[in-house]
């Protein structure tokens, strides 16, 4: 597992790649073909931003 990010810019800067990430996987899917493990992967990662997004949020109200 890698080290904790803590500075807010370095999380936005990670939730901004993440997104990044995502976008251009779902650019380079074709509708009419995309199966099932597509959809499996992008509900995958959409569940790894939100979970990323409230870890960081709740770091924020520690502080």
């Amino acid at each position: 597992m890698g080290n904790s990010i803590s500075d807010q810019k370095e999380q936005l800067n990670f939730l901004y790649g993440k997104m990044e990430l995502l976008m251009t996987m779902l650019d380079s899917i074709e509708p009419e073909a995309a199966g099932v493990e597509e959809i499996d992967r992008i509900i995958e990662m959409l569940d790894e931003i939100e979970n990323k997004c409230k870890r960081f949020r709740n770091d924020l109200k520690e502080d």
